[in-house]
């Protein structure tokens, strides 16, 4: 199963390397990510396969907005057809 992960916030070091350290050590697959800072705001759009991931995506979602209070950003993960029909125009 694929799913969007969002991550938005004050531009800092680690932030990636954070991120990315904890889908691996959940069995997450980055498929395709793109990033982007702009004056100082940094934002983050991944799209991962969950399909191999030892919990369920609801317990991947508590532990990456864990990690978005320890790093003072917003972490979001939803499965990939729910973002896609709340952003379809």
């Amino acid at each position: 199963m694929n799913a969007i992960v969002t991550v938005v916030g004050e531009d800092k070091v680690g932030i990636i390397a954070g991120v990315c350290t904890l889908l691996a050590e959940n069995n997450v697959n980055i498929l395709d990510i793109t990033q982007t800072i702009m004056q100082g705001s940094f934002t983050m759009v991944m799209a991962v396969d969950v399909g191999k991931a030892p919990v369920p995506i609801g317990e991947l979602g508590a532990r990456l907005d864990t990690l978005g209070k320890q790093l003072d950003i917003s972490i979001r993960i939803q499965r990939e057809e729910i973002f896609d029909a709340m952003h379809r125009i």
